[in-house]
C-alpha cells in the first residue's frame, strides 16, 4: 500500500488538469489530474496486487478472523481445498481498498477471489465451483492439489 500513497501524493503535488473529450453537446470538461490520476495509479496497483499470488483474496477481515459470513465462506472453502497459500486483504482496513476492488472487478460486493490476476468471482461463485466440482479443476490449473481429492482416494 506504500506505493498507492506514494503515487496518489505524487498527483497531488502535480496538481494539473486534464481536458476531457468534448461531450455531445459541445462543451469541453476538465478535471484535476489529480483524480484522475490517483485512480489510475489505484486501478494499476489493484492490477498488480491481484498478480503478485496465485490466489489471492480481498475479504473483510483476516482469514485467521473472518469479520462477515460471506468471507468466512470463503476462508472455508479454501480450507477444505487445502489451499492455505494465498493473499488476503482486509478491506476493512482501508476505505479505498474497498471502493477501488469493486471498481476494478465491476463487481460490487466483497470478498472478492483472483486467480492467476483473473477475477473468480465472489463467495456464491466460489461455493457454486466448489459444490459442481470446478475448483477442483481451476486449483489445479494454478497447479495447486486439492486436498478434497485425497479426502476421496482414502473415503473409497
Amino acid at each position: 500500500m506504500n506505493s498507492l500513497l506514494r503515487s496518489t501524493a505524487r498527483c497531488l503535488r502535480s496538481g494539473a488538469a486534464v481536458f476531457l473529450p468534448r461531450q455531445a453537446d459541445g462543451r469541453v470538461l476538465s478535471a484535476p489530474a489529480r483524480l484522475l490520476c490517483a485512480a489510475a495509479d489505484n486501478q494499476k496497483d489493484l492490477g498488480e496486487m491481484v498478480k503478485k499470488d496465485k490466489v489471492v483474496v480481498f475479504m473483510k477481515g483476516t482469514p485467521a478472523q473472518p469479520m462477515c459470513g460471506f468471507s468466512n465462506a470463503v476462508v472455508q472453502i479454501l480450507r477444505m481445498h487445502g489451499v492455505d497459500d494465498y493473499a488476503a486483504y482486509n478491506v476493512l482496513d482501508d476505505q479505498d481498498l474497498r471502493q477501488g476492488v469493486k471498481d476494478f472487478s465491476n463487481w460490487p460486493t466483497i470478498p472478492q477471489v483472483y486467480f492467476n490476476g483473473e477475477f473468480v468471482g465472489g463467495c456464491d461463485i466460489l461455493l457454486q465451483m466448489h459444490q459442481n466440482g470446478d475448483l477442483v479443476d481451476e486449483l489445479k490449473k494454478l497447479g495447486i492439489h486439492s486436498a478434497l481429492l485425497d479426502a476421496e482416494k482414502e473415503s473409497k
